[in-house]
C-alpha cells in the first residue's frame, strides 16, 4: 500500500521489491545502497514538498510506504540545522540510509563489554554523507548516531527498515564511554 504517490514513487517501490528478494540480508543491503544511490543521483525521484519541513526541536520521522508483502518500509527524516540522534540501535533490524539532500554526519559505534550494569561503546569511524550516498546497517552492527552538522541547511534522508521501525533502544552517556540504555517508541509526523 502505497501511504504517498510522489513522482517516481513506483520506481523506488520496484528497486526496493528488487532487492529485498536477494537470498541474504547482505545481497538485499548491497542491492539496496546500490539502488538507492542511483535513484538519488538520478532525479527521477521527487519526494513529497512536505519530508524538507522540519519539525520544532527534533529531527522529523515521516513514513512514506510500508510493504505489506515483504515487511520493509520507507521512512523520510528530517534535520534541522544541528538536529540528531543519541547512540541507537535498530532493534534487531537492518537498514539502509541515504542522504537525499544536506550533508549528515554518521558515527558508528562497537559495543564493548558492559561495566557495572552500565552499557560500554566506542567509536569505530565517522563518516560525512553527501547528497546520494547511502550506507547500511546490519545486526550485530547498529549502533550509530546521526547529525546534520549544518549551523543553516537542512537535510532530508531516507531509510529503508527490513521492518516497522516504531521503538529502538537509546543510550545516554554517564562518562568515561558508559551509557545507560533507555527504551524510545518512535513517533510519525504527518505526510500530507
Amino acid at each position: 500500500m502505497l501511504t504517498l504517490d510522489f513522482p517516481g514513487s513506483r520506481q523506488l517501490i520496484d528497486a526496493i521489491d528488487a532487492a529485498v528478494s536477494q537470498d541474504s540480508t547482505r545481497a538485499v543491503t548491497d542491492s539496496l545502497r546500490n539502488s538507492l544511490c542511483s535513484l538519488i543521483r538520478g532525479q527521477e525521484v521527487k519526494l513529497p514538498d512536505c519530508v524538507f519541513e522540519t519539525a520544532e526541536g527534533r529531527y522529523a520521522r515521516r513514513e512514506l510506504y510500508r510493504s505489506e508483502e515483504h515487511g520493509y518500509c520507507v521512512v523520510a527524516m528530517t534535520w534541522g540545522p544541528g538536529q540528531g540522534t543519541p547512540i541507537h540501535d535498530h532493534c534487531g533490524m537492518w537498514c539502509v540510509e541515504g542522504v537525499w539532500s544536506g550533508a549528515l554526519e554518521v558515527v558508528q559505534y562497537e559495543r564493548l563489554a558492559d561495566e557495572n550494569g552500565n552499557y560500554c561503546f566506542q567509536p569505530v569511524g565517522s563518516i560525512q554523507a553527501g547528497p546520494g550516498s547511502a550506507g547500511s546497517l546490519i545486526p550485530p552492527h547498529e549502533y550509530h548516531t546521526i547529525r546534520n552538522p549544518s549551523d543553516d541547511a537542512v537535510a532530508v534522508s531516507l531509510h529503508i527498515y527490513s521492518g516497522a521501525m516504531t521503538h529502538c533502544a537509546v543510550f545516554q552517556p554517564l562518562g568515561h564511554n558508559q551509557y545507560q540504555r533507555t527504551d524510545r517508541q518512535l513517533g510519525l509526523d504527518p505526510v500530507h
